[in-house]
């Protein structure tokens, strides 16, 4: 049975696949442009015989003349080789149709702060009607069964601190994108509260005080 990769070997791999990139927990994403809408269905047409050649089959939405694959072994709960092989079948055949590399789209997850993560986490995935993932880091994450949705991820607090206000977002930008993400939502209104992790993420907040992270 195929295993899933760990994050070394994830990265490695990924560096030989510059029009990949990591979705949620456990899935790669690659987004094409075609030139025209029959070329978009021409390429779905393709990696579908790739997929059955290979036995593995990626999940395929289209919009007009863009195709987006996500890629994921669902036996394991992550990316395997097999993921990687089908990858980079997707990118020749995209190339030969023309196909231009897209950036993948924001990635919106909320996070919700808790004294004790563990404690909490199944009340949120019954009552979410989710289900629960390891991601790269290892660490434990509720997702929508049909990838669907925000995933939802549990941060301890340090220090524990009580009442409302201890769910915030997480938005997941391009590199080149977000400092101008960044000030631009300053601008609308909002205010730095911390860049100590600039630039993996800066902590923003509105005028009362709800939090939103911008993350790369």
């Amino acid at each position: 049975m195929a295993q899933r990769l760990a994050p070394v070997d994830l990265t490695a791999a990924l560096a030989q696949l510059p029009d990949a990139r990591l979705a949620s927990a456990g899935q790669l994403q690659i987004r094409l442009q075609l030139p025209t809408f029959p070329a978009a269905v021409e390429l779905i047409d393709r990696v579908g015989a790739t997929a059955q050649e290979l036995d593995h089959h990626p999940d395929i939405d289209l919009r007009w003349r863009t195709v987006t694959f996500t890629l994921s072994t669902h036996s394991v709960g992550g990316v395997t080789q097999l993921d990687i092989d089908l990858a980079h079948r997707i990118v020749q055949h995209g190339a030969a149709l023309s196909a231009r590399p897209l950036p993948p789209p924001d990635r919106v997850e909320i996070a919700v702060d808790a004294a004790d993560p563990e404690s909490i986490r199944p009340f949120w995935r019954v009552g979410l009607g989710y289900v629960e993932k390891v991601n790269a880091e290892g660490e434990r994450e509720l997702h929508h069964p049909d990838g669907a949705g925000a995933t939802v991820w549990f941060q301890r607090m340090d220090p524990p601190r009580p009442g409302r206000g201890r769910l915030h977002l997480d938005v997941y930008v391009p590199a080149d994108v977000a400092k101008r993400r960044v000030s631009d939502t300053i601008a609308a209104g909002g205010r730095l509260v911390s860049d100590e992790h600039a630039p993996s993420w800066w902590v923003l907040a509105d005028a009362e005080g709800n939090e939103l992270c911008i993350c790369i």
